[in-house]
């Protein structure tokens, strides 16, 4: 047993400091990015904002709205095989979605099928662990990048540098960070386990960035100002789940309530999602997730013009003429307290 005596932050812990900007509009911060994969050689341009591979996000539907404003989608895994061949084959060339999958023998065999039938419109696959720190999922990326050397791949999740190396290194394009972080996610209730957010992208993004790699920032945002935190810190991608929820774009329960439509939504390892798609929990297991019931939202257009606008005026804030100027012109201050909270949050 040993204790790091270093202090780790997340989002809530910090503010960034304004700087002198010679910005006179908010139009005039550019959020578009422009990346070369390590090892795939793949190139990226767009707003590097992801929808989670979540099954009530995740969606066709939630993709092609995304695309639209440049942002991208992690399709959620549940989809059955024709249907994602038939997404993948009628998807836009400048638009960039997820294939997404687990580390299962019967995973790896439904993602050759639907491979083989969509050819070259799958360029992005994300491997999708709670757990980035086993052998079996190390094992899992070598065999995916040998037989797959041109497809991009993001991979996850884990916080620390020295994993965040590894990967870079076996071939993950994009590594996926973040441990309980998520707004339905318990692992650090049920398990103990967990990295404060802000924290993990620091560590994280410098390790990758000094190997040539990059690093997707996922889950502890709450709002738009946490994904200027996470740009700031250096996060080259940032992937919502609980921001994108409750949107005409997503799956998902709706109930009617007196004081409004409700619509569910659930983590990945929750009691709801494993009833739904294992057949209950697993004996030798506890659920890492919760359910909500959220209020309807509309479609998902207002929310993000939201979040673009809220990290476009960050980068006023600190003469960030370009998004991939914002983690150079971030100076980040401890903070006590974020908001005045006299009348409600």
């Amino acid at each position: 047993m040993r204790i790091e005596e270093d202090l780790k932050l997340d989002f809530k812990d910090v503010l960034i400091r304004p700087k002198r900007s010679t910005l006179t509009s908010r139009s005039e911060a550019d959020l578009a990015r422009e990346f070369s994969f390590r090892h795939s050689g793949g190139k990226y341009r767009g707003i590097p904002i992801i929808a989670a591979n979540m099954d009530t996000v995740g969606t066709f539907e939630m993709a092609r709205a995304l695309a639209g404003h440049r942002l991208a989608t992690a399709l959620h895994k549940h989809y059955d095989e024709s249907r994602l061949v038939e997404f993948f084959k009628a998807l836009p060339a400048e638009a960039t979605v997820f294939y997404s999958m687990g580390i299962t023998d019967a995973d790896y065999a439904k993602f050759l099928r639907v491979k083989a039938a969509a050819g070259d419109a799958i360029a992005h696959v994300c491997v999708d662990v709670a757990n980035g720190y086993t052998k079996s999922f190390v094992d899992f990326i070598r065999t995916l990048r040998k037989a797959f050397p041109q497809v991009t791949i993001m991979a996850g999740n884990v916080v620390t540098g020295e994993m965040t190396e590894e990967l870079i290194m076996l071939g993950v394009d994009i590594v996926k960070v973040g441990i309980g972080g998520g707004s339905v996610c318990t692992t650090r209730k049920v398990a103990g386990v967990g990295y404060p957010q802000l924290s993990a992208v620091i560590e994280c993004g410098d390790a990758a960035h000094g190997l040539g790699g990059l690093i997707c920032s996922d889950g502890g945002c709450a709002s738009p100002g946490d994904l200027s935190k996470a740009f700031g810190g250096g996060a080259d991608f940032v992937m919502l789940g609980g921001m994108f929820a409750g949107h005409d774009e997503c799956a998902g329960e709706g109930e009617d309530h007196p004081d409004g439509r409700k619509v569910r939504f659930y983590g990945m390892s929750s009691r709801a999602a494993m009833d739904k798609y294992a057949g209950g929990v697993a004996s030798h297991r506890a659920a890492e997730g919760k359910e909500v019931l959220l209020d309807h939202r509309g479609p998902v257009e207002g929310t993000v013009q939201e979040i673009l606008g809220g990290v476009r005026s960050a980068c006023t804030y600190v003469g960030a003429r370009k998004l991939k100027e914002l983690s150079k012109r971030t100076t980040f201050i401890r903070v006590a307290r974020q908001l005045n909270e006299v009348f409600g949050a």
